[in-house]
């Protein structure tokens, strides 16, 4: 081991590095399709076979050769569409997580137009930000989407008769994955009596979790903003674009120190 480590160079270390990335970045185009239970499958296999190889039992390590032959043509033909999407988007920079700053921004953006036009529509809508803790057991129980963020996407969505529009929509960075989401009430003593089931859902999440939670209202059109259970109300859009900036960049950053809680709190 030692002879090994003393004959490693720089080369050695830039080769492994960029075998690294392309390994993760295989992994992530993969994560959260089938394509992750056939990789599975293959390891088991492969491991099934250096097992009976290692014990002796050739008749089982023979099978196990010739179905592994099989394999390659067997994945090209299940997964030929996945392959091709893979192919189309293993150049873009944020596979490697080189162009999360732009996917940021653009996020923001959409979310600032979309919250625009639900205001002057006098739309309702519920939106949640995860922070580090994950929101999936929420998730789970609404309607999963896995979509990117967009204008129209969330006006669809909170438009009044839509199908969705009930519930909450969960965001996992710059992906929409989740809509008609139920959440916990707040049990908090004293809040509002005219905060309505979208407000309290808002800062019961704020509770139980360091999600951000963005709340329109259908009555008066005001936006109200929920984090680590203080509820603002009256936020303009200058000040919602801003706090969604400051948290999507902590919830990408996990070494960041904890966020400051929001300010004016309400009685």
């Amino acid at each position: 081991m030692s002879e090994l480590v003393a004959n490693l160079n720089w080369w050695d270390l830039v080769d492994v590095g960029f075998v690294a990335i392309v390994i993760y970045a295989l992994l992530k185009l993969i994560r959260g399709t089938r394509a992750v239970s056939v990789v599975m499958g293959i390891l088991v296999l492969a491991g099934i076979s250096y097992l009976a190889k290692a014990t002796g039992l050739l008749t089982l390590e023979k099978l196990l050769q010739n179905f592994v032959v099989v394999i390659p043509f067997a994945v090209i033909v299940i997964f030929q569409d996945q392959i091709r999407r893979a192919l189309a988007t293993f150049g873009d920079t944020s596979i490697l997580g080189l162009g999360g700053r732009q996917n940021l921004e653009s996020t923001i953006s959409e979310i600032g137009r979309a919250a625009a036009e639900l205001i002057k529509r006098r739309i309702g809508a519920l939106l949640v930000f995860e922070g580090r803790q994950g929101l999936r057991d929420y998730a789970d129980r609404g309607v999963r989407l896995d979509a990117e963020v967009s204008r129209d996407l969330l006006i669809n969505i909170f438009t009044p008769g839509a199908p969705l529009h009930d519930g909450a929509v969960i965001l996992r960075g710059s992906r929409i994955a989740a809509a008609a989401c139920i959440l916990p009430l707040s049990r908090q003593m004293g809040i509002d009596a005219d905060l309505g089931t979208r407000h309290r859902a808002a800062l019961g999440i704020s509770d139980q979790s360091d999600a951000l939670a963005v709340v329109v209202s259908e009555e008066t059109g005001e936006i109200s903003v929920a984090h680590q259970g203080v509820f603002t109300r009256g936020i303009d859009s200058g000040q919602l674009l801003t706090l969604l900036h400051e948290h999507l960049t902590r919830s990408q950053d996990s070494s960041s120190p904890p966020p400051p809680a929001v300010t004016e709190e309400t009685s």
